[in-house]
């Protein structure tokens, strides 16, 4: 049989032609393939930890009862509480006491975001004004939010301006300081660049430095937030407002009829909130990460 005589062009053609060919496939499907890959990687990663951790505390909570540690009265069955929980969640009184909460949740953290970074700017800006109370802003947010409520209840009597004075003084404090500490650590660099630039006084704070203080600032409202919703949750467990079921007074409800089922119901219900607000806090976290080339972008 004879073999095929190639000459050096020809087997170099064909050598070209292959690794066309091989590029062609990989812009076709590996780079979806890829994507796909990377947030299947991403999304099991940052789910097996929370998958574990649930299965680890409901397998501890279920030897607890088996072992009868406490009465099925006060520590009931995790299935007992699921069933309370399904049963429970579809109901009007569920859903008009998470809103009365979130309400009260949103509308105190505004009103904090609004006092507390007109506080801190000023703060940061005067220096007066940081030498008089730059400790003191420190020192009510290391007061416990609880302390409060015997003077707010005497100031405004048992009502929603109770509860909403003793939560925005938890969460003032976290994010003013959240604001100075961004401020104070601006970068010389920038407000050169913004002098060069013509801009002083509140221009360069509105285009240079309050964009500066992004990442201390969100940190400051996560903060922020996570004071404000402890002060919630204790206010209305003490404070409980005529003809306003929220989710501390049906809470203390429970406890009063010894419903140990709802009492946890309620607790599951405040941690799944909880979580909520901690994702979209870090949703934005990352984003502006992205944003400043501090991470990956997809």
């Amino acid at each position: 049989m004879a073999t095929e005589t190639r000459t050096p062009a020809a087997e170099e053609e064909d050598r070209a032609g292959r690794l066309a060919s091989g590029l062609d496939e990989l812009e076709r499907t590996p780079v979806t393939e890829t994507r796909w890959g990377r947030f299947a990687t991403r999304l099991w990663a940052g789910t097996w930890p929370k998958v574990l951790a649930l299965v680890l505390v409901i397998g501890i909570w279920q030897l607890l009862f088996f072992l009868e540690v406490k009465p099925a009265w006060v520590l009931p069955a995790p299935l007992t509480v699921w069933q309370d929980l399904s049963d429970f969640v579809v109901t009007e009184d569920y859903r008009r006491a998470i809103l009365i909460t979130m309400q009260r949740a949103l509308t105190g953290f505004a009103l904090s975001v609004l006092i507390g970074s007109v506080l801190g700017i000023a703060v940061a800006r005067f220096k007066p004004l940081r030498a008089a109370i730059g400790s003191l802003i420190t020192g009510l947010q290391t007061m416990p939010s609880i302390m409060w409520f015997p003077l707010a209840i005497l100031l405004f009597q048992i009502s929603e301006s109770t509860i909403m004075f003793v939560v925005i003084l938890g969460a003032v404090p976290s994010i003013a300081n959240g604001i100075i500490s961004g401020i104070d650590y601006v970068p010389p660099a920038y407000k050169r660049v913004g002098a060069v630039l013509g801009m002083k006084g509140l221009q360069l704070y509105r285009h240079v430095i309050l964009p500066a203080t992004l990442p201390s600032f969100v940190s400051g409202l996560k903060q922020g937030w996570a004071f404000a919703w402890r002060s919630l949750m204790a206010g209305e467990l003490l404070v409980i407002v005529a003809g306003q079921g929220s989710i501390g007074a049906l809470m203390q409800g429970a406890r009063e009829f010894n419903n140990a089922p709802r009492v946890l119901t309620w607790i599951i219900t405040v941690l799944v909130i909880g979580i909520l607000v901690d994702a979209f806090f870090r949703a934005a976290d990352n984003r502006i990460r992205r944003t400043w080339g501090l991470a990956q972008s997809d």
